[in-house]
């Protein structure tokens, strides 16, 4: 755009409006300066990876990485089922950005990295460095989580975890496929879902034939939903003679010869759309049994308790990223005679979502301390991980829609053109609700886990009794919590969880955020002094302090 009006006449133009009131371009900036994010890291044991974070803050904020991540969903994956001479490839080419931000990811640990560390807090520092990473896109979190969530499950098959973990757990990134044991890292996905049962698992078709060598099965069927078809390896669910089993399927055998993967098509997504997701089909397809035969969901459910964490880690991602997005729009432009962030409305939308995305943060936190310290033996924080996981994949993930929607909205009309960003973090904000569990199916293990395993409910109300006696409105909850318990069903499984979740985010907030941030949510979460869209907070909150914890002048 010529920008003088001497160089516009220079051009045999004429001036018809100069561009004034127009926020400046947010990047560069530092995704890692978010005071809830920094304090959890200390307190949940990871305070020593605070300078790395930092440094990983700056590259997510980078102008370079930000466009990366809108190269990388603009131009998205394409299929290719075969070569030019017509051999089947099934291969999936992407635009050299979605490279990079994968080799910065794995690279910076946010694969499966953390389960050859032994220090204390390497899950945590995992977590926040995806919160932080995650203000670049979404798509490329999921070959890194399922990565993630692979080791735990492949544990129950010690012979092939000596052969792959090390090379899951490298941080090394390797596209392309080849003889798995020849690369220097890899990548795990996962196959569970099949077109007739969806969630409901055991319902699937996909049969497991046993071969001559021991633990060697061939596979034969569909899944209707596997991302990251690229991966080197998957953790697949098959029926096998007795019953329901794990089996790990990689891409190229040990002979160098392609295993059967046949890619049907790429799901043609809402969002997530730089993330190749695919229907594959087995037939002849070889694999190994993970675990014992029958118990193929016992074997794999940990991977999705690693999941369903990272579910909830990017929801937290996504809202803090709209949310400086939202508070840096509101800080230059001006409507009325002053800034938006000074009119007395915007500012409780601001310090509304402020109190939302700095609650998610914490849980998330608290969630990867707990997920951190159960996999070190501790047995309360891993009854307390068995529940509040859940409860906060429900939660947190559902927030986040109704999150994006207000913090475009903040924007106006310049929130709602692709130039802004906006609409991918909208278009992402349903699918993490959706993936690893869909509302219903968590709500649903929720009550499984209460009926199942009473220590949960006892860790759950252990952790609330932490905060007893600090706010009223938040011992009433616990009460009226409590009581509930006692009525539980399937018809009114999602409002216990809802105040499960919302509970456990104030007494968290109570004991670790400033009075502002934790008067305000009890006020309006618990207490009920709250309409019914953000923007409502009541007379008296101290809407300064909580805008200015959440948008530091940097930002």
């Amino acid at each position: 755009m010529v920008s003088t009006l001497d160089e516009q006449r220079a051009y045999g133009g004429a001036a018809t409006h100069d561009v004034t009131n127009q926020a400046p371009p947010y990047a560069p900036y530092d995704a890692s300066e978010d005071a809830a994010l920094l304090e959890g890291l200390r307190r949940e044991g990871a305070g020593w990876s605070e300078e790395d974070l930092r440094r990983l803050g700056r590259q997510a904020g980078s102008v370079q990485a930000q466009e990366w991540a809108d190269l990388a969903n603009r131009h998205e994956p394409e299929l290719r089922t075969h070569d030019r001479y017509g051999n089947r490839v099934d291969e999936v080419d992407f635009h050299p950005s979605w490279h990079h931000l994968m080799r910065t990811a794995i690279a910076e640990g946010l694969a499966a990295s953390p389960w050859a560390d032994d220090r204390a807090g390497a899950h945590v520092a995992r977590t926040a460095g995806g919160l932080v990473w995650g203000h670049t896109e979404a798509g490329h979190g999921c070959p890194t989580s399922m990565t993630y969530a692979a080791v735990p499950a492949l544990r129950r098959q010690p012979e092939l975890a000596k052969v792959y973990e090390p090379l899951l757990t490298s941080r090394e990134y390797e596209p392309g496929l080849r003889v798995p044991t020849e690369k220097r890292g890899l990548l795990a996905g996962m196959g569970m879902t099949e077109k007739q049962g969806g969630s409901d698992v055991r319902t699937n078709t996909t049969t497991a034939t046993p071969t001559s060598e021991p633990g060697v099965y061939t596979l034969r069927g569909h899944k209707w939903f596997t991302s990251a078809p690229m991966c080197d390896v998957f953790l697949v669910l098959a029926q096998a003679p007795g019953g329901l089993s794990c089996f790990l399927v990689p891409r190229v055998l040990p002979d160098g010869t392609r295993n059967t993967f046949r890619i049907q098509r790429l799901k043609d997504k809402l969002g997530n759309r730089s993330n190749a997701s695919s229907e594959p089909e087995f037939d002849g397809t070889v694999a190994w049994l993970v675990g014992p035969e029958g118990q193929g969901v016992k074997t794999i459910i940990e991977m999705v308790n690693c999941t369903r964490l990272d579910c909830v880690m990017m929801s937290a991602a996504l809202m803090r990223k709209s949310l400086v997005e939202a508070g840096h729009h509101a800080r230059h432009r001006s409507a009325f005679g002053a800034r938006l962030v000074d009119q007395p409305l915007m500012r409780n939308v601001l310090a509304d979502l402020a109190l939302e995305s700095e609650a998610s943060t914490t849980l998330t936190l608290r969630l990867a301390g707990a997920a951190d310290r159960a996999i070190r033996g501790d047995a309360q924080e891993t009854a307390f991980r068995r529940i509040a996981t859940a409860v906060g994949k429900y939660w947190v993930t559902k927030r986040g829609p109704a999150f994006t929607a207000e913090a475009l909205e903040c924007l106006g009309g310049n929130g709602y053109v692709e130039d802004s960003g906006m609409p991918r973090h909208y278009r992402e904000a349903p699918l993490l609700s959706i993936w690893e569990g869909s509302g219903n199916v968590n709500a649903l293990d929720v009550l499984r886990a209460l009926s199942r395993e009473p220590g949960t409910a006892e860790a759950l109300f252990g952790e609330f009794a932490r905060a007893q006696g600090a706010d009223a409105r938040l011992d009433a909850a616990v009460v009226r919590l409590r009581d509930r318990l006692s009525g539980a069903s399937q018809t009114t499984a999602r409002r216990l969880v809802e105040e499960m979740a919302l509970t456990l985010q104030a007494s968290l907030l109570v004991r670790y955020a400033p009075p502002a941030v934790a008067d305000a949510f009890c006020a309006t979460r618990l207490g009920g002094d709250w309409g019914y869209a953000f923007g409502t907070l009541p007379e008296g909150a101290d809407l300064d302090a909580i805008v200015d914890r959440a948008l530091p002048v940097g930002n």
